[in-house]
């Protein structure tokens, strides 16, 4: 299980299953021979895309960033289309850890789009019930209206079986919140209208999640955006506004979705990778 040590943080990416993405649809209008050299494609032109939420083990409590695809959540023409290669074993992850659903004390979540809130609710029998009964779930006030009032476009992503189980436990918040000392959940848009990054901060140094506005480090440009995002031009503005923060306070990037990497720092010119922790079975660093 990959780990990083951030200071007080301790952070461990479960594993939340894999997916493979269309690479026209994860690059939007980046022609394939850019965006391939940066990030390989196979057959079908799907790129490879971890699910796998990042937990935090912070001052006795347990904080989960999202929560993968799930188990049996999925149909057969729902793995097929989105690739899945792995579903979600966090109930595994967490036992190496000696820790249960139980456990997690907070869930932040960056959105709900199927593939980081499915396994928020897990079957029981024939009902679903929530996965984390004990803990309390932040989501953006805007992406939670959405999600209960879905439009033509958003309702194929927006699943009622996700959020019914667990609307009890959620806090919404409108611009930003602070679950912690060091935690801040931050509205941005762009790839859902209530879409939000998350920034930790120990000891002056910061880790930044820009969850689906920046999915993989392939994504660092700026203007390479997703064909999924609702607002494009929303995603661009707060990539380029966070990005150089990120720089200029030679900040981490933490990621959900890339195969290749679970932590990235660059240069303040975003050019050369000063740090780094790659995915894998077997790696662990400090920070």
């Amino acid at each position: 299980m990959d780990k990083l040590d951030f200071h007080d943080m301790t952070l461990y990416w479960l594993e939340g299953g894999v997916v493979s993405f269309d690479g026209g649809a994860i690059f939007g209008v980046v022609p394939k021979p850019l965006w391939s050299r940066k990030y390989p494609a196979n057959e079908r032109n799907q790129i490879e895309n971890a699910t796998d939420p990042i937990l935090i083990q912070y001052c006795n409590k347990n904080y989960l960033i999202d929560t993968g695809i799930g188990n049996g959540k999925l149909t057969y023409k729902q793995k097929r289309n989105f690739g899945v290669k792995e579903e979600s074993r966090i109930s595994e992850s967490l036992k190496a850890l000696e820790l249960t659903e139980e456990d997690i004390d907070v869930v932040l979540m960056t959105h709900m789009h199927f593939d980081h809130a499915c396994g928020l609710s897990k079957w029981e029998g024939d009902k679903l019930v929530s996965t984390f009964p004990n803990a309390t779930i932040y989501v953006n006030e805007t992406e939670w209206n959405e999600v209960r009032h879905p439009n033509s476009r958003s309702i194929s992503t927006y699943w009622k079986e996700n959020w019914e189980p667990v609307e009890d436990q959620v806090i919404t918040y409108k611009e930003s919140c602070r679950p912690a000392k060091g935690i801040e959940l931050i509205h941005t848009g762009g790839h859902s209208d209530g879409h939000a990054i998350i920034r930790l901060t120990q000891q002056n140094r910061t880790l930044l999640h820009m969850a689906d506005i920046m999915a993989t480090h392939a994504h660092q440009n700026p203007l390479w955006v997703m064909a999924y995002d609702d607002y494009p031009m929303d995603s661009l503005s707060a990539k380029q506004k966070w990005m150089k923060e990120a720089y200029d306070a030679n900040a981490g990037f933490i990621f959900y979705h890339d195969a290749y990497y679970r932590m990235i720092q660059w240069d303040k010119d975003g050019k050369e990778v000063t740090a780094c922790l790659t995915r894998s079975k077997e790696n662990y660093i400090s920070y």
